[in-house]
């Protein structure tokens, strides 16, 4: 058969179908021999120093950890926003910056081939990490129970304040995701209760989703953790991609409940996110791990790999066990449904 594109591929996959080969999801959206699924696009409407170590749009004051992820984070040990019915004199609004979209959109096309991959883009707006940025996690959650009318008034007016230039960015990019996130789960079980997820935040998803649901255009969507028990409401908002599915979901159950309907990225976290007995781990055991997750998971179809070693920033080694990985879930993607290029 004719060489198929990343992009077609994935477009494939996205409409719950068996795709030709099990695709690498890379959450950098770096190319591996020239192949790249989905690039995305960022775009700051609003002026904030958080990767420089300050504030989001918001005021959410952020920092760099000293272990993990190279990546910044809200800094837990300030809590902006203590009581939520004093929101309205805590939380920043911003003026937008002037942004020429067209050529944003032109910049992006130099470093994305809409022919070969799929361009993402969308609201860099979580409304549950925003509110546990602003509050802390257990300020959030209780703020959650005691007053979920004050936080959905919160929510609801950040989200009137950055939509109206998310939907010129939709509307000029045309993208064929429109990416969203927010991690709403810990590991084995959710932060709050599905009762309180669609209450309080079903329809905020739905405003963030609605410019590409009008459209027919897929949800790409982020969350971490066990998010089994949300699926049917992402759905509902448009969602028919979703990453990074971890482990302690059961993906061929949840395979079958949305067959044809929402596939799923990741599902792979041996030794934690980096190989077994590091430093010193066994090359063709990892690679046999690799394996094994794409057998398991790709047998009913909607499944693309995704994996991103985590260890001390700085560690040549994590950039080992990245490439090891990439070569080896693209060469063995291709192996499970016989494709060939």
């Amino acid at each position: 058969m004719a060489k198929v594109t990343p992009k077609e591929n994935f477009l494939k996959l996205a409409k719950g179908e068996f795709p030709y080969y099990v695709p690498f999801y890379s959450l950098m959206g770096d190319p591996y021999l020239g192949e790249c699924a989905v690039k995305g696009a960022r775009i700051s409407f609003f002026a904030d120093t958080m990767m420089q170590g300050g504030t989001d749009m918001w005021g959410v004051p952020y920092a760099k950890p000293s272990v993990g992820i190279e990546s910044i984070m809200p800094d837990t040990r300030i809590n902006v926003l203590k009581d939520i019915t004093d929101w309205k004199k805590v939380v920043k609004f911003p003026e937008p910056l002037d942004v020429d979209l067209e050529k944003a959109y032109a910049d992006n096309l130099k470093n994305i081939d809409r022919n070969e991959s799929c361009l993402s883009v969308g609201p860099h707006f979580a409304p549950f990490q925003e509110l546990v940025g602003l509050m802390g996690f257990e300020g959030g959650l209780i703020a959650l129970m005691e007053d979920p009318d004050e936080v959905s008034a919160m929510l609801n007016a950040m989200i009137d304040h950055i939509m109206p230039h998310y939907k010129k960015l939709f509307e000029v990019f045309k993208p064929d995701f429109w990416h969203m996130s927010d991690d709403t789960c810990a590991k084995t079980t959710p932060f709050f209760s599905p009762e309180v997820y669609e209450e309080v935040f079903l329809p905020l998803y739905m405003r963030l989703a609605e410019p590409a649901r009008e459209a027919g255009v897929p949800v790409l969507f982020h969350n971490c953790g066990y998010t089994t028990p949300f699926l049917e409401f992402m759905y509902q908002f448009g969602v028919r991609v979703t990453e990074p599915f971890q482990e302690s979901n059961d993906i061929r159950k949840c395979q079958e409940q949305f067959k044809g309907r929402m596939s799923f990225v990741g599902h792979w976290g041996w030794g934690q996110h980096m190989p077994k007995n590091w430093p010193d781990f066994d090359e063709e055991e990892f690679r046999q791990d690799i394996r094994n997750t794409i057998d398991e998971c790709s047998v009913c179809g909607g499944y693309a790999f995704a994996g991103f070693p985590i260890g001390v920033p700085g560690d040549p080694g994590v950039k080992r066990a990245y490439s090891i990985m990439r070569d080896e879930a693209h060469w063995y993607g291709r192996k499970v449904y016989g494709y060939t290029d």
